[in-house]
């Protein structure tokens, strides 16, 4: 198999009411385990990079960690840049063997926006790269990116026809309610479905993301709580939503907290019942084996792309 694009995936989901997960990477475990549990139930698959992994894991040691799970899964596996912050970036990227890019101008006014995702296009459509852009802000952290409920903003569906069309984007992530991180919210998150509806009307047969899709799975921030952490009553979205999203025009949902809970829970249990271990081939097994569990999860009951290939 191979490393491809998002475009042919993207139409397939589209067309099958379901989306294909995007799971971000940092190192070798992380992809092992995701890979493994993509490869037990067939599915399609998306390794997002984002630039903060880029400058831990170093692009070079990532890709070739990528390729070698292509060689040994027998999937076509897409290498995504997360949340791009400029055309260097993704042009770094695209010139590094990644097949899709996403450049974040969300922050920008409109018009700046426009300008810079039609230049990370021009580079990258001719090099057979797809691209993703942003409309809207989701609020919450990841690595670099940090913003309050106060600055964000739900995506305007009467901006998304003309983002689409003057940009020449192949996919748009878009705000309906979901977040980074890991919140605890006041009651349980709710997407705005009737945007999402709305923007489906105004472009149809387009995909859509969905940054911040973590559910925030209970049993393991209650593994960290009891283990010495303090993830409080920390959610998610509910995975309902999520699948009712995916089988919409949603075709990529992101997933990164609920791979770090799950990784991290477990390597804290570990340490908890084997104070005297210190062999990282004992706890990484483990949470290797944690983030191959979940994946089949998310793959079989958030994402519906199980037995997709």
């Amino acid at each position: 198999m191979a490393l491809v694009n998002s475009r042919e995936m993207f139409k397939k989901a589209y067309e099958g009411g379901y989306a294909i997960g995007a799971f971000n990477v940092n190192n070798m475990e992380i992809i092992q385990g995701i890979v493994e549990g993509a490869q037990m139930e067939k599915a399609p698959l998306i390794l997002q990079v984002s630039a903060g992994a880029r400058k831990y894991a170093n692009h070079t040691y990532l890709m070739k960690l990528i390729e070698a799970a292509v060689e040994t899964s027998g999937l076509d596996i897409v290498v995504h840049l997360d949340h791009g912050p400029d055309f260097e970036t993704c042009k770094a990227c695209i010139d590094g063997g990644f097949t899709s890019v996403m450049i974040d101008g969300s922050h920008l006014p409109f018009e700046e926006n426009i300008a810079l995702t039609r230049k990370v296009v021009e580079y990258a459509h001719p090099r057979n790269v797809t691209v993703e852009g942003e409309l809207g802000r989701l609020a919450g952290v990841e690595d670099d990116i940090k913003v309050s409920v106060e600055d964000s903003s739900y995506t305007r569906p009467e901006e998304v026809e003309v983002f689409v069309e003057r940009t020449g984007v192949d996919s748009l992530a878009i705000a309906i309610g979901t977040s980074h991180g890991a919140y605890k919210f006041t009651g349980e998150a709710k997407l705005r479905f009737d945007i999402l509806e709305e923007i489906e009307r105004r472009v149809p047969n387009f995909p859509i993301v969905l940054h911040g899709a973590s559910s925030v799975m209970p049993e393991y921030v209650e593994m960290i709580n009891k283990y010495g952490g303090k993830m409080g009553n920390a959610k998610g979205v509910p995975e309902d939503m999520l699948r009712k999203a995916a089988s919409m025009s949603v075709c990529k949902i992101n997933i990164d907290s609920d791979l770090r809970l799950a990784f991290t829970g477990v390597i804290r249990k570990h340490f908890a019942e084997h104070p005297d271990h210190f062999d990282p081939r004992q706890y990484l097994s483990e949470a290797r084996t944690a983030l191959r569990d979940m994946v089949r999860h998310k793959i079989v009951n958030v994402l519906g792309c199980n037995n997709k290939m």
